[in-house]
């Protein structure tokens, strides 16, 4: 069937057997992994932003001294 379900801890729940809440913890649980994956590429384009003006920063210094 095309009935939505949904896995939690190994287990398929049918969503329409889901209480309200349960269905809201897990619209809640899905927006927070999308948040963490945003937030990991975030840190990751930071770290690499930081490298970027680190070595811009180092050179600057090699030419003045």
């Amino acid at each position: 069937s095309d009935e939505q379900t949904v896995t939690i801890d190994d287990t398929e729940y049918k969503v329409s057997d889901l209480s309200k809440d349960q269905v809201r913890f897990v619209n809640h649980v899905t927006d927070l992994d999308r948040q963490l994956a945003q937030l990991g590429m975030s840190a990751e384009q930071a770290q690499v932003g930081r490298k970027h003006f680190m070595g811009l920063l180092s050179e600057s210094l090699k030419v003045e001294n």
